[in-house]
């Protein structure tokens, strides 16, 4: 039935999910923003407004085993990321390298991250960058504290 709307009446969805990112706080200005970005794929459009007049569909919920594998991999991928130039390198020049790779990974990641939010993709790439060092910075400091 929600398609069905969709197919007949393209405006008045597009208004209606603006009306509820209005009303979790956007203002109208980025409402319709994003519910102009979800109208070029009809089908993400489909599913954000499944969602929001029906709750959570349960045919789209994820299998919870495939989605711990999933986590599981993806952090596993990423923690090994920096590890990498230490199977080649050694000393000062790993760690360098190391940490050089992160910073453009993190920016890599928050760039894109910017393909699901309103914002730039510089932005959202020197926000993870900041992140990441904030992060590193932190754990270095611990890690100095406790020897």
């Amino acid at each position: 039935m929600q398609r069905r709307e969709l197919l007949e009446h393209p405006e008045e969805e597009k208004e209606e999910l603006s009306l509820f990112y209005q009303l979790k706080g956007l203002s109208k200005t980025e409402a319709d923003e994003l519910a102009d970005r979800l109208a070029q794929n009809q089908d993400s459009m489909l599913k954000v407004l499944t969602a929001e007049e029906l709750g959570e569909s349960s045919a789209e919920a994820g299998n919870p085993v495939q989605s711990a594998l999933a986590a599981g991999v993806s952090t596993f991928i990423g923690a090994m990321v920096p590890v990498l130039p230490f199977f080649w390198l050694h000393g000062t020049v790993a760690v360098a390298t190391a940490g050089v790779i992160s910073l453009i990974a993190h920016f890599l990641v928050g760039a894109a991250k910017s393909l699901f939010t309103l914002r730039t993709w510089w932005s959202a790439g020197l926000e993870m960058t900041v992140a990441g060092v904030l992060v590193g910075g932190i754990t270095y400091a611990v890690g100095v504290f406790l020897h």
